[in-house]
């Protein structure tokens, strides 16, 4: 079985995630600091779940605009590897982040037409890693898990400078085609292995992880 696919297992949101994300084969764990999603953490329950991540296993903290008081707090509390940024950070800001912070950062760009891969031109040249992901519809509260996906075939056959992780409405149903028609080598996932927001499926997230790989094989 290839390992080259890796995949992010974004919102863990129970102690319980974390062994089974990591038997299912995933290669980061994500835990969101942003209050209106379902799959918010605050810092002592997100530092004891980070504290039993095996090493070589990346950490990432997802953050909507974060202030420099919260990037303070979360370095400070919680073991984390990477900072996800999932607002609408400029590329100046981006920086000033991975100064404060000492941590790679990957930065999210949302897609619904060609024009929008655009931003990762600027961002690529600042961030550490790129999430493509589905721009949210108009009024959504949330910038991502929305469980909305895009016209993967606008990234077909485009390479960027920067490792970059396909996001968007992905599950186990669809990740072989969106392997197929991305050439996506990482994915990300929240939404997509929940029995119910904000409750992750350990036999979801075994399928999704395992069919990815088995599309790499294709």
């Amino acid at each position: 079985m290839p390992d080259d696919i890796k995949v992010k297992i974004c919102g863990l949101t129970d102690p319980a995630d974390v062994p089974a994300a990591i038997l299912a084969g995933a290669s980061y764990v994500g835990f969101v600091f942003f209050p209106k999603s379902p799959r918010n953490l605050d810092l002592e329950a997100a530092a004891f779940m980070a504290a039993a991540v095996p090493e070589g296993i990346i950490r990432v903290a997802l953050t909507v605009d974060p202030d420099d008081a919260l990037l303070d707090a979360l370095t400070a509390h919680v073991q984390i590897d990477m900072i996800q940024l999932h607002g609408h950070e400029t590329p100046a800001r981006v920086t000033q982040i991975k100064q404060r912070t000492g941590l790679p950062v990957m930065k999210a760009v949302g897609v619904a037409d060609e024009t929008d891969l655009t931003q990762i031109d600027f961002y690529e040249k600042v961030a550490d890693q790129i999430l493509v992901d589905a721009k949210p519809p108009a009024g959504a509260d949330r910038p991502g898990g929305n469980a909305m996906a895009f016209d993967w075939t606008l990234l077909a056959g485009r390479r960027w400078s920067k490792p970059w992780m396909l996001a968007g409405g992905l599950n186990p149903d669809n990740v072989a085609d969106a392997v197929h028609q991305t050439g996506a080598r990482q994915l990300d996932v929240s939404s997509g292995v929940e029995r119910a927001p904000g409750e992750k499926d350990a036999d979801l997230m075994r399928a999704f992880i395992d069919r990815a790989r088995a599309a790499s094989e294709d």
